[in-house]
């Protein structure tokens, strides 16, 4: 191929009618102004849906992603841009993968982000597949984050906006599936901006509220979803303090998490008290006061590593480490333990570092997601 053609808005030296793009398609907006952008551009797009999991449980609740409304949105956004589109039932993936680990996480005194789950084992790994099956030169998707190119290949970074950047949610991407995937709503700079896009392509979702909870768990309540699964798991116990005493019972473990405060039951104390640990073993919900709570020291597991260098290349990193979601990041040092396991500590101690929780590493002085892990029990 002629070395004289400029590379498209995707990064291919073709014209773009001859440049196949997947759209990953929940139905919602960012992903429906993707589609229709790259429509526009005059791509050869292929919308693709993700049905994971029962309709009939889904269709009752507002505001989930991947239910049926949804799926008969993205269809509609399809048919209006002219474009095929299809829907892929990957209920046992998803049930398997995604749902099953976040019960088990559960079970086990963890506080599980099944969005990354998600990502790493359904929409980029099998629904990546398929956007190669299909011929497809790449796949784009509605997440917030940008991706450039580096002197050492493709670069994850935060997204132009940060309130809406998603970067947490998908640390685990590889350096593999980087090269292929495409986020073409990375750089615009607030939400306003996409609804803008989505009125200007006449989109019937552009006011269609942004999904709030975890898919496939109604109104927050993991708990009931967790029974479901496994009935009788909620077996009552007691809640004790630092020292073992017996402060009150509960109704389940499955029902707390690290760094609750409220619903605790416990009256009669003069300071606020907050769960500091859960012991599956002895069916305890350990609570004690806040600067319990405080952690400099976090360990991971299942690191994924996205810096020019080997992980193990050196034995610290400065870094700047996000431990939730809605925190930002923190300056940090990173020490590698193998290619899979770190060991990150804070400079500045942090509340509420809970197992099954990830721990995202970006550069220190700017933008770029170097990877991260899995938080572990210290």
């Amino acid at each position: 191929m002629s070395h004289d053609i400029p590379l498209n808005s995707l990064g291919f030296a073709k014209a773009p009618a001859d440049t196949r793009v997947v759209v990953a398609m929940s139905g919602g907006v960012d992903s429906s102004v993707v589609a229709a952008e790259l429509a526009s551009q005059g791509y050869d797009v292929v919308g693709i849906t993700l049905q994971l999991y029962d309709h009939g449980a889904a269709l009752a609740k507002k505001g989930a992603c991947c239910a049926g409304r949804d799926i008969h949105d993205a269809r509609h956004v399809a048919e209006e841009l002219n474009f095929p589109h299809y829907v892929l039932d990957y209920e046992n993936t998803f049930r398997e993968a995604v749902i099953d680990d976040f019960a088990e996480s559960y079970l086990a005194g963890a506080t599980p982000v099944p969005c990354i789950r998600c990502n790493e084992r359904v929409k980029f790994k099998d629904l990546l597949q398929t956007a190669k099956d299909l011929d497809a030169d790449c796949m784009a998707t509605g997440h917030y984050i940008q991706r450039k190119t580096g002197p050492k290949g493709a670069q994850l970074h935060m997204a132009a906006d940060q309130n809406r950047d998603q970067s947490y949610f998908l640390f685990s991407t590889t350096s593999e599936q980087l090269e292929y995937l495409r986020f073409p709503l990375g750089h615009l700079t607030s939400k306003a901006e996409t609804r803008a896009l989505a009125s200007k392509y006449g989109l019937g979702v552009a006011d269609k509220p942004d999904s709030q909870d975890i898919c496939f768990v109604p109104d927050g309540d993991y708990a009931a979803v967790i029974e479901k699964l496994h009935p009788g798991s909620a077996k009552p116990g007691d809640i004790v303090d630092q020292s073992g005493k017996v402060l009150g019972t509960h109704d389940g473990i499955i029902h707390y998490t690290i760094g609750q405060r409220r619903g605790l039951g416990i009256g009669g104390l003069t300071n606020p008290i907050y769960v500091v640990h859960l012991d599956i073993e002895n069916r305890q919900v350990v609570v004690g006061p806040k600067e319990m709570l405080a952690t400099r020291q976090v360990r991971l597991k299942e690191v994924n590593w996205l810096g020019d260098k080997p992980l193990t290349a050196h034995a610290e990193w400065s870094i700047a480490a996000k431990v939730r979601s809605t925190r930002p990041p923190r300056d940090a040092v990173l020490r590698p333990l193998s290619e899979t396991e770190a060991e990150v500590e804070l400079m500045m101690a942090e509340e509420g570092v809970a197992p099954g929780q990830a721990c995202v590493f970006y550069d220190s002085e700017g933008s770029r997601v170097l990877g991260g892990g899995w938080i572990t029990r210290g």
